[in-house]
């Protein structure tokens, strides 16, 4: 009965489910804010290509 008590009264799974989530999250911030940099980026390159033709 004590070996149930332990196992349910253990979170460091949870823990770590939870420090994976925040990893994600950021993950997918930094993609969205390098793809948006990306395009930017194209644009500008690509205006600046046509007026020096």
């Amino acid at each position: 009965m004590q070996t149930i008590r332990r196992f349910l009264a253990d979170e460091s799974g949870a823990t770590a489910i939870e420090y994976g989530l925040i990893a994600a999250g950021i993950a997918l911030a930094i993609i969205a804010v390098v793809n948006n940099l990306g395009v930017s980026l194209k644009l500008k390159f690509g205006s600046i290509s046509s007026s020096l033709k």
